[in-house]
């Protein structure tokens, strides 16, 4: 027999086993209990009964069996981190590349982020990645693709190995995160050098219209020198004997109309600045042949304003009932009505402190002295902070409540593309990132927190490495938060703290709102066109240190004379005298009025909007009152004619500063 529990074998029936203590008891009575397996006296009937089948299981197979119950209950857990795995996905950056002159280049401001999964192979992220550009670039040239490396290299394998190309051994080899990626697609023909760009390129136009072209025309425009054909450079000429034989360097189109874009579309695709972007390397492959590309100056602010303004609708308009005692609430009435959108023209009607409506058809005048009105109170809402001239976004949970967030972000647009000014109140390190921009600036004095200027203050004071550390530790909390606290040996460190401690409390620990604020930019296509030209429409957002001067004024409004040699030019030509002269005067603050007082009575502005004046300003003459007039719709000021120039300014002051609101003095 043996026993159940740890398998030892025993001569005969014992009642506990000597091995492990257990008590066999339940073996009393059994086949078992009644047999033997060592041989005696009665080994032939033992002989007997072993030849009987023996339906027990024996010791080993229940160890068998537990043993495969046991790997069956942990193979149950195995699928949970394969699953984990595979659902795992990560980002990286997708950019186009294209060829300009003799070389592939990266298209700027094309770059777009993509979800996908780090085992994806070659061929699977360029399916990908098509897929994405093509949602997002609607002018997307027709495939194949090619999935290209920074250096323009196709991708097949990792490079330096013979590994086929997946995502998660490129990261292994580049020792970058996903986030810093970028991969590149490219048109096959782009790819293989099957381009017209190192020859002269002639566009055989030809048209349906035989009343217009009567055979196919050329144009030749080089491409290096201009973004578009140059009406100047194309010459139409008639060519009975062209041949209808398409030769190489060749492009025909069905109409004229296949050249015309749209204007937006136009300028952001061929009019891109040059930025530099810390997440996008832009490669450009050296060749000894290469040309420097030419920007396109003469795109100007004027211009960009211009083009983003053709989606409204200027015959549709969405009212705004302001009062002059709250234009905020006001305001924010307007904006959050259901029947609001920003593609439609405005109406303004002001009223004035006594609830009475201003008498006056807005054509212009009073959307202008709105918008003035509405970027003064933006400055001063509780979702801003900073010194004067440099104010940040920063959170606060009412605002987020009430989305205000947004709704600042689209007023700000939708005044800049309204003829309205910008805020010219924002930071440029706020500027600057909302521009896609790396450049970051920020000085502790942007910081309004006593607190935490001073903690910053002593920091950029210590001298040495212990009173730097020192320092640290005094202000590790603060630190910590932020994610600065670290191990320094060199004392040049303490300005890499604080620039990163900046950054931080201006820009990161504000990401959240900084999204939601940049939704309301893109209102209008306001958000894309300042990360396409920075340079022109930072300083609208930005504040700039140049004032309004007298010599602008005085240029910006032309006057309409009287003919000549008549008596009333006489009066005229001396009154514009007088208006020179009071402008410096107000320049000089020698006047109780402001230029920014004369330009709002005039226009409904306080400066100059990035659009231009439209009308352009003109300067009239009175004989019929003693006081001047605006009318603000055509930017028009009506000087009275008198006879000294005190009396003039007096007159002038006490019009200007007692006019009620746009209407005339």
């Amino acid at each position: 027999m043996f026993c159940p529990f740890c398998g030892v074998h025993f001569g005969a029936f014992v009642p506990f086993c000597a091995s492990c203590g257990r008590s066999l008891e339940l073996l009393r009575g059994t086949e078992q209990a009644g047999g033997s397996d060592a041989p005696g006296p009665s080994g032939l009937h033992s002989a007997g009964i072993s030849k009987q089948k023996n339906t027990n299981p024996t010791y080993k197979q229940f160890l068998d069996y537990r043993n495969s119950k046991s790997k069956e209950r942990q193979s149950f857990t195995h699928s949970k981190v394969p699953f984990k795995q595979q659902c795992k996905t990560v980002q990286i950056n997708i950019g186009l590349m294209s060829r300009q002159g003799y070389d592939l280049k990266a298209v700027r401001g094309k770059t777009l982020p993509l979800n996908t999964n780090p085992e994806i192979t070659a061929q699977d992220l360029l399916k990908r990645a098509a897929i994405k550009m093509a949602t997002f670039n609607k002018d997307l040239g027709e495939g194949p693709y090619v999935l290209l490396y920074p250096d323009c290299t196709k991708v097949v394998n990792v490079p330096g190995t013979e590994r086929p190309f997946t995502l998660e051994e490129y990261k292994k080899e580049i020792g970058k995160n996903y986030s810093r990626i970028t991969l590149f697609i490219c048109s096959e023909r782009h790819f293989e050098g099957d381009d017209t760009s190192d020859s002269d390129c002639e566009v055989v136009i030809t048209s349906k219209s035989t009343a217009e072209f009567y055979h196919a025309d050329t144009v030749v425009f080089e491409p290096q020198d201009y973004s578009t054909p140059d009406p100047k450079h194309i010459e139409t000429e008639e060519a009975p004997g062209h041949s209808s034989t398409l030769q190489p360097g060749q492009v025909v189109t069905s109409d004229m109309e296949d050249l015309v874009k749209s204007p937006y579309s136009q300028y952001t695709e061929l009019c891109a600045p040059c930025i530099e972007e810390e997440d996008e390397d832009v490669v450009e492959v050296a060749s000894p042949n290469a040309h420097t590309s030419v920007e396109d100056t003469n795109i100007t602010l004027s211009d960009i304003i211009g083009n983003l303004s053709h989606d409204i609708d200027h015959d549709r308009v969405s009212r705004f009932n302001i009062s002059r005692a709250n234009v905020w609430d006001g305001a924010v009435r307007g904006f959050k009505r259901s029947s609001y959108s920003e593609t439609c023209d405005m109406l303004v009607n002001f009223t004035d402190d006594a609830g009475v409506f201003e008498e006056g058809l807005d054509a212009g005048g009073p959307k202008r002295e709105f918008l003035s009105l509405l970027m003064k109170h933006l400055r001063d809402r509780p979702i801003f902070d900073g010194p004067e001239g440099h104010r940040f976004l920063v959170y606060n949970a009412n605002a987020v409540r009430e989305d205000a967030y947004y709704i600042a972000g689209k007023m700000i647009a939708v005044s800049v593309v309204h003829g309205g000014p910008g805020p010219h109140f924002l930071s440029e390190n706020l500027v600057h990132y909302l521009a896609g921009q790396t450049l970051f600036r920020a000085t502790v004095a942007s910081i309004t927190e006593d607190e935490t200027r001073k903690a910053l203050q002593e920091l950029e004071n210590s001298t040495s490495v212990d009173v730097l550390r020192e320092c640290l530790m005094k202000h590790s909390t603060m630190l910590q938060t932020a994610g600065c606290l670290r191990h320094i040996s060199k004392i040049e460190e303490k300005k890499d703290i604080v620039s990163d401690y900046l950054r931080w409390y201006i820009i990161d620990r504000n990401s959240s709102v900084l999204d939601r604020f940049k939704d309301g930019l893109s209102a209008l296509h306001f958000l894309d066109a300042l990360q396409q030209h920075p340079t022109l429409l930072c300083p609208v957002l930005c504040h700039t240190e140049k004032q309004l001067t007298g010599l602008e004024l005085e240029r910006l409004f032309k006057p309409d004379f009287s003919p000549s040699g008549s008596n009333r030019r006489l009066l005229e030509g001396q009154t514009v005298g007088y208006w020179a002269d009071y402008l410096l005067d107000c320049e000089e603050g020698q006047s109780p009025v402001t230029l920014e007082d004369v330009l709002m009575f005039a226009t409904g502005l306080t400066s100059l909007p990035p659009s231009g004046l439209d009308p352009l300003p003109r300067l009239q003459f009175l004989d019929n009152s003693m006081y001047p007039m605006a009318n603000t719709c055509l930017n028009t000021i009506k000087l009275p004619l008198l006879e000294s120039y005190t009396l003039f300014k007096s007159q002038m002051d006490f019009g200007i500063q007692n006019s009620p609101g746009f209407g005339c003095s």
